[in-house]
């Protein structure tokens, strides 16, 4: 279908706010994140076409799989032949690798970016990687030293960083405490997750400066909003606040966690290019495009997208 572009009607306008980023970089997480949480499995097919129209539309970082064992996460058990399917894109292709069989899979097919996943909270390093905080990083240690030595990209995902469904707040100091311990092993970059959606600014704010004051220059970070309660937005504004310029999004909304139930959606790309076009914030994307490919996608999954600019713009039913 044809989705109207809204900076062809002007709007929305470009009002620049003092103290922001000239240009975001957007990790785009629906064909991993999105995807993985389907009760449905989405052809491999389909996978590859809906990274590919992702790519189309000026995203330059797209992750695309993860090399887990099916029995785990069987909605993504086709990686193999999906990352071959889409490793020519001239993006940024990411893979999570939970450990050293999954990383041995992702560079055996070229793999170039590679993401471990850790947690903030022992209830939720153990529902998802039945370790302890301490012993998934032990071994995710090898992950990362072997990735480094072939020059790969590594990111870690930090889980839980502002609550736990099961331990409720999460002190500031544990969540920096594991930061450090991931860039300290070689990770390149980090994600802080509000991986139930209750993050809230002024805790955004508070953690950023935190781990500022710890020496983690806020270069090496990178925010990941769940929408739960609506705060996805005005968190992404505070760390814009604060320095971050990179954000990771759901084409869409789509995602959710698997193994925390009260988590739902991520934060829609849309929604976030929508905004920080209102900032005169360059993040390189057609919105058009990225509404169609949407669109597109919730075709395939049977439901209408959660995104309100998805909604607004495709003219769907709210």
């Amino acid at each position: 279908m044809s989705v109207p572009d809204a900076p062809d009607l002007g709007l929305p306008m470009a009002v620049p706010a003092e103290g922001l980023p000239a240009r975001v970089r957007i990790h785009e997480v629906g064909a991993r994140d999105g995807l993985q949480n389907e009760k449905a499995t989405v052809p491999t097919a389909v996978k590859a076409e809906f990274v590919r129209r992702l790519a189309g539309t000026g995203l330059t970082t797209i992750e695309a799989t993860s090399f887990v064992h099916p029995r785990w996460v069987p909605q993504l058990a086709d990686a193999e032949e999906l990352y071959p399917a889409v490793s020519d894109l001239p993006v940024s292709l990411p893979v999570l690798v939970p450990n050293e069989r999954g990383l041995d899979r992702a560079l055996a097919l070229g793999a170039r970016r590679v993401a471990v996943f850790a947690s903030a909270t022992e209830s939720f390093a153990r529902a998802n990687l039945n370790r302890t905080v301490d012993e998934a990083l032990a071994m995710f240690e090898p992950v990362v030293a072997r990735a480094k030595a072939e020059g790969v990209h590594v990111r870690g995902y930090l889980s839980m960083c502002f609550g736990d469904p099961w331990e409720g707040a999460v002190p500031v100091a544990r969540v920096v405490e594991v930061c450090k311990a991931l860039l300290d092993m070689g990770c390149d970059e980090l994600s802080l997750g509000d991986t139930i959606g209750v993050a809230t600014p002024g805790h955004v704010t508070a953690l950023l400066s935190a781990l500022t004051g710890a020496d983690v220059p806020v270069s090496a970070l990178g925010v990941h909003f769940h929408d739960t309660y609506g705060q996805a937005l005005s968190n992404t504004l505070a760390a814009l606040q604060q320095g971050v310029t990179t954000v990771d999004a759901s084409a869409g909304g789509l995602g959710g966690c698997p193994y925390a139930k009260s988590a739902t959606g991520n934060l829609a790309t849309e929604d976030l290019v929508w905004m920080l076009r209102g900032l005169g914030i360059d993040t390189g994307v057609d919105l058009g495009r990225l509404v169609a490919t949407s669109v597109w996608m919730a075709a395939h999954l049977g439901r209408p997208s959660p995104s309100r600019t998805v909604r607004a713009l495709s003219h769907q039913e709210q």
